[in-house]
């Protein structure tokens, strides 16, 4: 039996083969709730790392997700839904991916042991940044020499790992532990380990999101609306939030050149577009509170 907690063999995995199909998925899905219960325990951590990668963010700095293999490719569908969901400039994000991403159709295991790799991966990193490492072992070289480097150069850091006690969390401003049991498949951390990792992260990027003003009322009001279902959602977006029909609303949203919050505001009664721009500038890009201000001056001119 492995010490490892992401490396121990499941209690009922015995004869997992020899079971009907039926049975085996039950064990199987049983295997990944009982996963994702692990990320209850980690919520002040997860709310730590939120505040760490919004404060990043609001600075100028950019959001670096690092890891290897099952985990790594969590971290990076994170990343690379930002932009859309969030409109969060890409530049403002980076990938670091053991081997590179390119042949993600094949998962080489090689590079990551390579802490020489790791470490000149993480060349980009600054003082400015926020690194978020993942690894469910906690130990993977690759990663913790990554991790190294982003501490070394005043980098904040978290860390997110599947086993207590991991080398990742040494240093880090936020530790994430995600204590998942047994893989029924033992070792398959793209299981169990690697759904808990993917609830975490979604919860952390979408609190981040929150903070930094990028949803309202559980709309994503800063998408990037690049395609045709996604400017009809935007519309729907800003009917709901202005109080309007669907056709006045996509009317707003071309006259806003795309943005939601742009179109909620002339909507809302804003003069025109930059005037709904400066209301977001004044209000940190918070729509709540440029719809604030923009309530509170028409009041005011109705008492005048």
């Amino acid at each position: 039996m492995s010490s490892s907690a992401t490396e121990a063999r499941h209690g009922k995995a015995k004869g997992l083969d020899r079971l009907a199909p039926v049975e085996i998925l039950a064990l199987l899905a049983s295997g990944q709730q009982d996963a994702a219960k692990a990320v209850d325990h980690a919520v002040p951590a997860i709310a730590r790392a939120a505040d760490l990668v919004a404060a990043t963010l609001r600075s100028g700095g950019r959001l670096v997700y690092a890891g290897a293999g099952s985990a790594g490719l969590v971290a990076a569908a994170d990343a690379m839904e930002l932009p859309g969901t969030y409109g969060i400039a890409p530049e403002r994000i980076a990938i670091l991916f053991a081997g590179s991403l390119s042949k993600v159709a094949d998962l080489p295991g090689g590079p990551e042991d390579d802490a020489s790799l790791g470490k000149r991966d993480a060349g980009i990193v600054d003082a400015a940044d926020c690194v978020i490492c993942v690894s469910a072992s906690g130990s993977t070289p690759y990663t913790v020499a990554i991790a190294e480097v982003a501490k070394r150069r005043g980098a904040r850091l978290v860390a997110i790992a599947n086993n207590a006690g991991a080398k990742l969390f040494e240093g880090a401003d936020a530790a994430i532990l995600l204590e998942t049991p047994p893989e029924v498949v033992a070792g398959s951390t793209r299981m169990g380990a690697a759904t808990a990792q993917k609830i975490a992260f979604n919860m952390l990027s979408t609190l981040a999101a929150i903070k930094l003003g990028h949803v309202h009322d559980g709309h994503m009001v800063d998408l990037r609306a690049d395609n045709e279902k996604l400017r009809a959602r935007a519309a729907r977006m800003v009917a709901e939030i202005a109080g309007i029909g669907f056709d006045e609303a996509r009317a707003w949203f071309g006259t806003a050149d795309g943005s939601v919050k742009v179109a909620v505001l002339l909507a809302a009664g804003a003069a025109d577009a930059d005037a709904a721009r400066a209301l977001l500038a004044r209000s940190g890009d918070v729509l709540r509170g440029a719809i604030g201000e923009l309530q509170a001056a028409k009041s005011s001119m109705k008492r005048a």
